[in-house]
């Protein structure tokens, strides 16, 4: 297999395997409901499924680099094949309580979170191998997940209405397997010895906790990292509160309702994956400071400005469109940025804990915008999230650290 053939292959093993997270996140809950009829319950499963991608991206990151990026990679699908298989196989046998089904959704998240870091750690090798300009790599990277997403969660919910949950379920199983297989096929010179030459790098073997620790100290000892930690956990503290809460209760409140709400998420997805792409193609010209900060401009403040201002649905879509086609140049010059800066032997748990703190202070902006709705009104707070969104996005054009974005470093 060339170079360039192994690169796209590893790519199409992301995509699938995030077209089936995609479809497990609609499935799971409608199984949840159908077989428990509890909301309550839907919701602990919900929780269950999201807690393991803070904890597994921290923890999980040190073992991807001690046992290899290709053999997290096959093992975390594989493993996930077998829980979400799980999931129907028991329901039409033996019965599922309820406290296994929990059990294997958090089997699921522990492990996905890891092998998704394993797959992007290997991508500078992969670009480097083919040619391929790194921001071009995580463009490619970056629109694969973003379409995956786009398409597998709608294809879910047909699946859903036409064959239930459980064979949805086992479906998603196939697609994890899947993944597993393009990985094993693209890089079978990794098979054996990626591990121990990990942790010969590292200096052999060491202490988990010790591990951990230099994951850790490479962010805190970089400003750039430690800003982008900073400035990712703020904006998706508003990204949060706006998918959360605010665009559902605009929808429901001052569009159709359900039917709206969807029509805006797959525009602005639509829109990122085209941005994605075109970073992808020609991004690569222009200053990475100037196309991240005018992305990041675009893409905050004024999402909640239009909310404010009302204009109907049509004009809500052109937006959600642009700046979601902003938003697609974001993650790959971050994604770049890192792996340019951080030890390649490192690069899982470096991951791990940049992913962490970029989720950190999420549920914080959900749980902060749901009390203002309690006695606040809607527009006043778009129009406070409009402002602060815009204001933190202008840090990048202010402050010199980010002059970092445009220097490739090379990692000690």
């Amino acid at each position: 297999m060339t170079p360039r053939a192994r690169l796209w292959t590893v790519l199409a093993a992301h995509t699938t395997s995030s077209a089936g997270n995609a479809a497990t996140a609609v499935a799971l809950p409608l199984f949840v409901l159908a077989t428990t009829g509890s909301t309550a319950l839907t919701g602990v499963v919900g929780a269950a499924a999201v807690a393991p991608v803070v904890v597994g991206g921290i923890f999980g990151g040190v073992l991807v680099d001690r046992f290899g990026y290709r053999r997290t990679s096959v093992v975390s699908d594989a493993v996930g094949a077998l829980t979400i298989a799980a999931v129907p196989a028991l329901h039409l046998t033996v019965g599922l309580p309820l406290w296994a089904l929990i059990v294997l959704v958090v089997a699921t998240g522990l492990l996905d979170t890891p092998g998704q870091a394993a797959r992007y750690a290997l991508l500078p090798d992969l670009a480097a191998d083919a040619g391929v300009p790194l921001e071009r790599a995580t463009g490619w990277f970056d629109a694969g997940e973003r379409a995956a997403r786009l398409l597998g969660a709608p294809a879910a919910g047909a699946l859903v209405s036409l064959l239930g949950a459980p064979v949805v379920l086992a479906l998603d199983a196939v697609t994890f397997v899947a993944a597993a297989a393009l990985v094993a096929l693209a890089l079978p010179r990794l098979a054996r010895g990626a591990a121990p030459a990990a942790a010969a790098a590292l200096g052999g073997v060491r202490g988990y906790l010790r591990d951990l620790r230099f994951g850790l100290s490479v962010v805190r000892g970089d400003r750039l990292l430690l800003a982008v930690v900073a400035m990712v956990a703020v904006t998706n503290a508003f990204d949060a509160a706006y998918s959360s809460v605010v665009l559902p209760v605009h929808a429901t409140e001052r569009l159709g309702g359900g039917v709206d709400l969807g029509l805006l998420v797959g525009a602005f997805g639509a829109g990122a994956v085209a941005g994605a792409l075109a970073f992808g193609a020609v991004g690569t010209r222009w200053s990475r400071r100037t196309v991240f900060t005018v992305a990041f401009v675009v893409v905050g403040g004024p999402r909640f400005a239009l909310l404010a201002l009302d204009p109907g649905l049509p004009v809500l879509l052109v937006g959600a469109v642009l700046t979601g086609f902003a938003a697609g140049a974001i993650n790959p010059i971050l994604g770049a940025v890192q792996m340019e800066r951080v030890p390649a032997e490192a690069r899982a748990r470096v991951d791990g804990v940049v992913g962490a703190g970029a989720w950190a202070a999420m549920p914080v902006g959900i749980l902060g915008a749901g009390l203002w709705l309690e006695s606040g009104s809607l527009t006043g707070l778009l129009v406070v999230c409009a402002v602060a969104y815009l204001l933190i996005t202008l840090a990048p054009a202010v402050f010199p650290v980010w002059r970092g974005l445009d220097r490739a470093r090379p990692a000690p």
